[in-house]
């Protein structure tokens, strides 16, 4: 081969890398499949990595509140990666952590904080906000969320095998939407918080959502060009100082009525269909 054949060949492979949904990805065989785990936790499956993002195992984060089934996530497939978007018990469970990490991998964590322990076999890694993080087969970036109480908190960005995602953490509506969407977007689903809840628990009582409200979860996937919106952290009842927005999910659909978002809700355990929707 000569010299221009080879850079053509070379751009040809670069760009089977760059544009995500190629037929290349599904050829190889390398296909991103996605489970709904308990609360706000998700698995991202390749052949021969996982990424887990806030997986929650312990029953002590929410006791009998949580009606979510807890799923286990001890049986992570080829290199394991954990991302936390923050360190409330409900986020950064760290025996969820030490299950996933049981054989080795790498827990990335918001710059700024420090989830302790950290698991055995593990290593911990921040992550500075807009910072690609590579991580074997995926590439996660951290962008800006915003916490309702004030505490660190990130959202994460999720590349891989031709997809990709956004998993908002329990962020409430701030003025990033615009930024993340025109950097990242369009993006194959969006998993975001809807529970709206009010926060019982700081004096005085703000009387303000400090998650995302449904309506508000719908109007930042339209903003990030979310294909699909996947409803997560909500289902909490029975708490005095938690209440969440009532009837989450028929909200998120009629607010979605006007716009070009797919209402997904998924039960835990559940894993992502690529084609529905």
């Amino acid at each position: 081969m000569n010299r221009r054949g080879f850079l053509a060949a070379c751009a040809g492979l670069a760009a089977g890398t760059l544009l995500p949904g190629r037929v290349a990805f599904a050829a190889a065989g390398a296909g991103l499949r996605i489970q709904r785990l308990a609360w706000a936790g998700l698995r991202l499956q390749l052949p021969g990595a996982t990424l887990f993002i806030d997986p929650l195992v312990d029953p002590a984060a929410w006791g009998s509140a949580l009606k979510d089934r807890l799923v286990p996530v001890d049986d992570a497939v080829g290199d394991a990666y954990v991302l936390v978007t923050h360190i409330h018990p409900d986020h950064f469970d760290a025996r969820a952590a030490a299950d996933a990490l049981r054989r080795g991998g790498v827990l990335i964590h918001p710059a700024g904080t420090n989830p302790l322990p950290v698991p055995p076999h593990a290593r911990a890694r921040p992550a500075a906000l807009w910072e690609p993080q590579l991580l074997g087969d995926f590439t996660a970036t951290a962008v800006p969320a915003m916490d309702g109480y004030g505490d660190p908190q990130v959202s994460w960005v999720v590349s891989a095998g031709g997809r990709r995602i956004f998993h908002g953490g329990d962020t409430l509506w701030h003025g990033y939407w615009w930024r993340i969407g025109r950097q990242f977007g369009p993006f194959d689903a969006a998993f975001l918080p809807v529970n709206g809840a009010h926060f019982g628990w700081r004096k005085p009582v703000s009387g303000q959502p400090g998650v995302l409200t449904p309506e508000q979860a719908v109007a930042a996937a339209d903003i990030l060009g979310a294909r699909r919106l996947v409803p997560i952290h909500y289902g909490i009842s029975g708490m005095d100082d938690y209440v969440e927005a009532g009837h989450s999910i028929e909200r998120l659909r009629a607010a979605a009525r006007a716009k070009s978002v797919t209402i997904q809700p998924m039960a835990p355990g559940e894993w992502m269909d690529w084609d529905a929707g």
